[in-house]
């Protein structure tokens, strides 16, 4: 065996010896704050089935999308609302067979006190006179979904303009709860996933469904993707071992 033989034959064995991880495509995946706990759970589970690699980038879905829009590198969207999803799909910026709606999700009212009792939110709710001299801590209401959700909820149920001095806005629904959780916000209002696991907050309520759109968390992947692997990872978000995850943080699986 000649000099160049020998060197292409320890090429080949030095490639078969390495895992198969090495050769996997990484997915760059734009998600909403909301998932995080979940997605980290089922990310990992996925990477450990198949060997691809998994990047997440968890933000508000408004920033995501236009993050989006002007050409970030991404392969997959899953946005907390229906909104931003159909903005990327109105640009073509998503590949429309692969939309689908995934999961759901619950409004609530947390508090900072954990000994705070539980009220009925309902029409002519004075969330004002709750909050007192403290503060509402909610997403951005004029882009982040749970903030959106939360003012159209508000303005519905008729508390919103008594409320709305209080109101600190942040730049996701998990930024809310932090808030929260530090005793910054005497309440906040976040998705009932968010509350799963955080012991440092009560639960004090349930926006009505009917007080706002329907929460929903469609997916889809990017148009530009070049990534081989995103739809399968799409795919996995609806299998049983995802379902069993999204529903013990406080999701609904949407089927």
């Amino acid at each position: 065996m000649n000099r160049r033989s020998r060197l292409a034959a320890l090429m080949v064995s030095a490639a078969l010896a390495l895992p198969a991880a090495s050769f996997a495509a990484d997915i760059t995946v734009f998600a909403a704050s909301s998932l995080k706990t979940a997605l980290d759970v089922i990310a990992a589970d996925w990477e450990k089935q198949t060997g691809n690699h998994v990047v997440i980038s968890y933000e508000s879905s408004a920033k995501l999308a236009k993050q989006i829009e002007q050409g970030a590198p991404a392969d997959v969207f899953i946005s907390a609302s229906k909104q931003w999803m159909d903005t990327l799909a109105d640009a073509n910026l998503i590949k429309p067979d692969s939309r689908k709606t995934i999961l759901g999700n619950t409004l609530i009212l947390v508090a900072a006190d954990k000994t705070a009792p539980a009220v009925t939110i309902a029409q002519g709710f004075d969330l004002a006179a709750l909050v007192g001299d403290g503060k509402l801590a909610m997403g951005m209401v004029d882009s982040v979904p749970a903030g959106q959700y939360g003012k159209q909820a508000l303005t519905n149920l008729g508390a919103w303009d008594a409320v709305e001095p209080k109101v600190v806005q942040t730049e996701n629904v998990r930024a809310a709860l932090k808030l929260v959780d530090r005793g910054e916000a005497a309440f906040g209002i976040v998705y009932a996933s968010d509350a799963v696991g955080d012991d440092k907050v009560a639960v004090v309520g349930t926006f009505p469904a009917d007080s706002h759109t329907p929460i929903v968390y469609p997916a889809a992947v990017i148009a530009a993707s070049t990534a081989p692997q995103a739809q399968a990872f799409l795919d996995d978000l609806s299998s049983d071992a995802a379902a069993f995850v999204f529903t013990a943080q406080g999701f609904i699986v949407l089927k």
